[in-house]
């Protein structure tokens, strides 16, 4: 899973290495750990967003997104992580990516009925998936597919500052939202240009022979 950008290496060390050790000491493996947070931060987002609840909500999700970072700190403990366990990290980041919005989306459409909203929503939760697809499909056939403006980091910073600051108790600011994923909407449109651009001008990008899965 991606680092928060906003910590160093070192602090993130910190942060993580104590609490990897200590959940390695009781038993739990770093897949374990990928599972259980997301299952939590999905339970979360699919039960408090819906409803409204939007700061709870980023509580919870918030939580468990850093809780599943453990994954990470538990590999390298054991002295580096699986193909496998690279493979279910990034799955269910993409569960609990879709989760968010799917959550987000539920209470735009049927609880602020707002659908130009619900549009932005939308195309937030696509391409949150399509992003992550390019580069896969392009790493699968030798090139490159990764960068752009936006990456998960930035985007769950996005639309959970959003989400949090719209519901914010006693000082709640509702524009957050519709800005937040207004924002992002078109950042992750750009972001899958990129990335498409950036796999067209790889090295044997225009070879022959290569058909699509």
């Amino acid at each position: 899973m991606s680092k928060m950008p906003f910590l160093s290496r070192a602090a993130f060390a910190r942060l993580t290495t104590p609490t990897a050790k200590a959940c390695l000491r009781l038993g739990l493996t770093p897949d374990v750990v990928t599972i259980l947070g997301t299952i939590v931060a999905v339970a979360g987002a699919l039960t408090f967003f819906p409803m409204g609840k939007l700061f709870i909500g980023t509580l919870v999700v918030w939580f468990f997104v850093l809780f599943d970072m453990l994954d990470g700190a538990m590999a390298r403990e054991r002295g580096g992580g699986t193909r496998f366990g690279a493979v279910l990290d990034a799955t269910c980041d993409r569960v609990s990516d879709g989760a968010v919005f799917c959550g987000l989306l539920w209470w735009i459409a049927f609880g602020l009925h707002d659908k130009l909203l619900a549009v932005a929503t939308l195309i937030c939760l696509v391409t949150s998936q399509v992003i992550s697809y390019i580069k896969a499909r392009a790493e699968a056939s030798g090139l490159r597919g990764d960068g752009g403006i936006i990456e998960r980091p930035e985007r769950l910073i996005i639309v959970l500052v959003g989400a949090g600051i719209s519901d914010f108790p006693f000082v709640a600011w509702p524009p957050a939202l519709p800005v937040a994923m207004w924002l992002l909407a078109a950042a992750s449109l750009i972001t899958c240009a990129q990335r498409l651009h950036t796999v067209r001008t790889s090295p044997g990008a225009t070879d022959r022979g290569s058909a699509a899965p």
